[in-house]
């Protein structure tokens, strides 16, 4: 299943469609000459989705949703029992092969955990995070993970590192079972903001009511609904991120994986 699903993701992100379209196009003009017009029009129809997705604002406008869901608050004035950050902001891969943790541009992710960490002195802090690659397969970040938070001035004792889960889904399952919360308990879920509703979902569904903490915005705020992009990859990749969320969401729901379809700041909100 788990396969399946980042194929299907592969498969279903914008950039990778107009490609595709591009390419068949292509295709047709050189072994079907009499089928030009069409080939023409594949290709075409794929340059301008190319353009148009990766310069408008259309990957802002996708992503504000996802990332306004979950308003940032004050962090709880009473005991916190533990902090869990997501994986994602590492590269395992490159992780291993360098012995040294290799951030991405999710790295937000750790540092706002480890900040909130020396907050609260006597939280535990989770990471969850396994390997997930298909292709380049690779040992689980965690351990790089565990030796940054010890290098960052967290004892040992108060971190607890999950590596077996490969996507949202299991991350839920996974650290519910080694932190074991206690009814009254709070504990924080730190992920980005854009990943923060379908976290939450996923997460209540397991039995778990965390304390949403979003971090790494990619958006502004409304204004960014006229913003053109200087960089078609920068465009290409915020879209990308946004339909892949979207997707993930409707499909976590139709699974049975997530609480809600758009999970909400209450669970009955």
């Amino acid at each position: 299943m788990h396969v399946l699903w980042r194929v299907l993701f592969f498969l279903v992100q914008p950039s990778h469609l107009a490609l595709l379209l591009i390419g068949l196009g292509l295709l047709i003009l050189f072994l079907h000459p009499t089928r030009a017009r069409l080939g023409k029009l594949l290709a075409a129809t794929g340059f301008v989705a190319l353009v148009v997705l990766g310069f408008s604002p259309i990957g802002y406008a996708l992503l504000l949703p996802l990332e306004e869901r979950f308003p940032r608050r004050e962090l709880p004035t009473g005991q916190i029992r533990g902090i869990i950050f997501l994986g994602g902001f590492e590269d395992p891969s490159v992780s291993h092969a360098r012995s040294a943790l290799i951030l991405n541009e999710s790295a937000e992710r750790l540092t706002e955990a480890v900040l909130i960490a020396r907050a609260f002195p006597d939280a535990k802090i989770v990471f969850t995070g396994g390997a997930s690659e298909i292709f380049m397969r690779s040992p689980s970040g965690a351990s790089a993970v565990g030796r940054f938070l010890e290098a960052a001035g967290i004892p040992a004792e108060r971190i607890v590192l999950e590596d077996r889960s490969r996507n949202t889904y299991e991350n839920a399952i996974e650290t519910r079972k080694l932190v074991d919360p206690k009814p009254g308990e709070h504990w924080l879920l730190v992920t980005s903001a854009w990943h923060m509703p379908r976290a939450v979902g996923t997460f209540r569904h397991a039995g778990f009511d965390v304390i949403p903490w979003p971090t790494d915005y990619r958006t502004r705020g409304t204004q960014d609904f006229l913003l053109l992009s200087d960089k078609l990859t920068e465009g290409l990749r915020r879209t990308d991120t946004a339909v892949r969320e979207w997707i993930g969401l409707i499909a976590y729901w139709l699974l049975g994986r997530s609480e809600a379809l758009f999970p909400a700041p209450s669970p009955t909100a």
